[in-house]
Order: C-alpha cells, then sequence, then structure tokens
C-alpha cells in the first residue's frame, strides 16, 4: 500500500527537480505525502478515492521500481515512457498478478496490475494523474504538470461509449445465470445472488458503489389519486445526491424471491437495514466493492468459455463478454432503455446525470409517468422467478 511502500531516501521526492520553490499551501515535504494529502480531499466518496489512489499508487510504485526517479523529478518524457508501460506492464513477473481471483494486498499473488490497460483506461489513469498533479501545481508543491505538455486532441460531437453488450449478448449472460447448477444450498445461494445482483444492476441501472451502500429498507411505495401503487428505491448516488430508481414490477417480483431464499418477509421494513446483496456467508454485512466486481466477472467468464466452446464463431461475442465489467451493465442498461424508445430524459433521471432542482418534488406526475414508462419497455424477462 502506498503508505507503508518503503522508499529509498533519494526517491522520495525531498530533493525533487520538480519542486516548487514558491510557499506551499500543504505541509508535504515528499512525494507520498504529497500524493496522500491530494488524496485526502476524496475521502467522503469511496470509490473515486479507491479508483484515484489505484492510479496514483501505481505511478509512485514505477518511479520507485522501474524509473528509479522520484515522482517530483519526473519529465514530459518520463511520462511518455509510463503510457507506454501502461499498455504493456513489463516484467510481468513483478506487475501483473497471475491468478484470476484478485488476492488482497497482504498476499505474495499480489500486483498492481490485473493485464495492459486498454487505450481507454489508459487515458482514463492520465487524466487522473493530470488532474493530481495540476492539484499539485496549485498547492505550491510542484512547480509545473509534466503532463500539460501533451498533445491535445478536439473532440468533434459527443462522445458515445462501446462498453455495452449488445441484445444478443446480453441474452448469453442470462442464460448463464439461468443454468447455474442449484444442487447444494451453497450453488443455490450463489445462483440466486447472481440473479438479484444482475437485475439491481440492469433494471436498476445502478453503480456498484450504490449497491454496496444500499439497504432493502430503500424500497418503499406510493399509491396515486387512482389507486395505483408503485415502488420506488431510494439510493445516496454520486457526489452523495439522493435519487429515487422506479422499482418495476419485475425488480420487487426478484425482490421477493431473493428475500424468500435468505428466509426474510417478502417486503423490507421501512427501516430495515439489511444490504441489498447478501454475502453467501459472514452473516448480513454488505457485500465489498471487489467481492461484487468479481462475482460479476465470474459470470462473464463463464459465458465466454461456454461461447467458446461452441466454436470458434462465437470467439469475437466471448471476447466482448470477457472484457465487460460491473459499470458495463450500467451502460448496457442505459443503451437498452434507449433502445425500447424510454425518453432520454427519463433515462437521465433514472440514472441520476442531471441534478434535480428543489421544486422537482412536487412534480409527481412527471416522476409517475416515467415509472410507468420504465416499467413498461424495460425489462429483464427471466425466464422463471
Amino acid at each position: 500500500p502506498i503508505d507503508q511502500t518503503l522508499i529509498p531516501q533519494h526517491l522520495t521526492g525531498q530533493d525533487g527537480h520538480n519542486r516548487s520553490h514558491a510557499r506551499s499551501q500543504v505541509a508535504a515535504n515528499d512525494d507520498r505525502s504529497a500524493v496522500l494529502a491530494w488524496l485526502a480531499r476524496y475521502v467522503d466518496t469511496p470509490a473515486t478515492l479507491a479508483s484515484y489512489r489505484k492510479e496514483a499508487e501505481r505511478l509512485l510504485l514505477w518511479c520507485v521500481h522501474q524509473r528509479g526517479l522520484a515522482m517530483s523529478s519526473l519529465t514530459h518524457e518520463d511520462l511518455l515512457l509510463y503510457e507506454r508501460f501502461l499498455s504493456n506492464p513489463q516484467p510481468a513477473e513483478r506487475w501483473v498478478m497471475t491468478v484470476r481471483q484478485r488476492p488482497g494486498r497482504d498476499s505474495p499473488h499480489w500486483r498492481p496490475f490485473a493485464g495492459p490497460l486498454s487505450s481507454t483506461s489508459q487515458r482514463h489513469a492520465l487524466s487522473i494523474i493530470n488532474a493530481m498533479f495540476s492539484w499539485l501545481v496549485e498547492a505550491g508543491y510542484l512547480a509545473g504538470n509534466p503532463l500539460s505538455l501533451g498533445r491535445r486532441t478536439r473532440r468533434v460531437g459527443p462522445r458515445q461509449t462501446n462498453r455495452f453488450l449488445p441484445h444478443e449478448h446480453w441474452d448469453e449472460v442470462k442464460a448463464t445465470i439461468q443454468a447455474m447448477p442449484t444442487d447444494s444450498a451453497r450453488e443455490q445461494a450463489h445462483a440466486m445472488r447472481c440473479r438479484w445482483l444482475f437485475s439491481l444492476l440492469y433494471v436498476g441501472g445502478l453503480r456498484v458503489s450504490e449497491i454496496t451502500s444500499g439497504c432493502m429498507g430503500g424500497f418503499y411505495s406510493q399509491r396515486d389519486r387512482a389507486g395505483v401503487e408503485r415502488w420506488w428505491l431510494e439510493i445516496i448516488g454520486k457526489g452523495d445526491k439522493p435519487r429515487i430508481v422506479p422499482a418495476t414490477a419485475e425488480l420487487m417480483a426478484e425482490l421477493m424471491a431473493y428475500r424468500k431464499a435468505y428466509g426474510l418477509p417478502a417486503l423490507p421494513g421501512h427501516s430495515e437495514n439489511t444490504p441489498l446483496v447478501l454475502p453467501i456467508i459472514g452473516g448480513t454485512k454488505p457485500m465489498a466493492r471487489s467481492a461484487i466486481h468479481e462475482v460479476v466477472k465470474g459470470v462473464m467468464r463463464s459465458t465466454a468459455d461456454r461461447l467458446r466452446a461452441q466454436g470458434s464463431d462465437w470467439d469475437g461475442a466471448a471476447a466482448q463478454i470477457e472484457a465487460a465489467s460491473t459499470h458495463w451493465l450500467r451502460h448496457t442498461a442505459g443503451t437498452h432503455m434507449t433502445d425500447a424508445g424510454l425518453d432520454v430524459k427519463t433515462v437521465r433521471d433514472n440514472f441520476g446525470h442531471a441534478t434535480i432542482s428543489t421544486t422537482s418534488i412536487y412534480v409527481h406526475s412527471e416522476d409517475d409517468a416515467r415509472h410507468d414508462a420504465t416499467q413498461a419497455a424495460h425489462r429483464i424477462k427471466w425466464d422463471s422467478v
């Protein structure tokens, strides 16, 4: 971990060539302390903190173990080398994990990378590092940002994501879950958990951070003037912003089946703090983000293996499915919603992409229409409950 790594004195950055001579606004006197000061700004957003910490840690480890330079001595040319390194971390035995299960950080099998980063992941990593360098310059720790000299490309028009599963690939993923063995109690619990987790990710379009922080007491119902009952799920989204997600009749049926498997009442109580997804062992504590990611990746790998066994014609589909992650399911849900004809505003509000103004608490009719549109057009369509 970044706060436990032993760093040789000449690589700490106390005498870094890019250190600012102006008065610093942070107390840090070495690179690691400066990075930790930057990360401390995100302590209230665990998902962002984990992502930023990972990239900062990778860079510091590369500086110490590969480049032999303090982070505060890096030049523009050094960062070009780092960009190439991200596309192929070598030597692999030092940098890349060799086991599929993500080992803990105290394991001798742990490495900073699961494999080479895609071009998209490389850009994401460098954008985080660029933001860190810019902040360290603003804080008076660094004299300049070596990444600011990079070539900038002008983006034309809105960028579209390709990190989603088309309908036919999504059907294969569902088939894998529905065919999971249920002979033992553990197998049955795993199959039920996968089905419920994928329902939340797809029907609700939830982020993994929203699943780990949410609880079943967030489900509640309301009746309109005509007596129609609608269920909702209230969650705390990105930036600690609350939002309500339509809990469609299909999602509620999956919730009740999942709760029944755990011996819980069909519907949760208003103040119930049962996590949205439960571990198979370990009581009622919330599942960790890494555990949810591993469950999703396990389903994707099983689907890809099954397709490859059907012949080389399936190699392309298998490769895309195997690359899919937890967040791909959110992109998949949004894409499929628009494919089904949902209004963009409905999708935006379901996903919490826009800030809802204070007056929206009075617009119940718009929320009801959004619920009905989502329930009618966006379904996961399991074969049976």
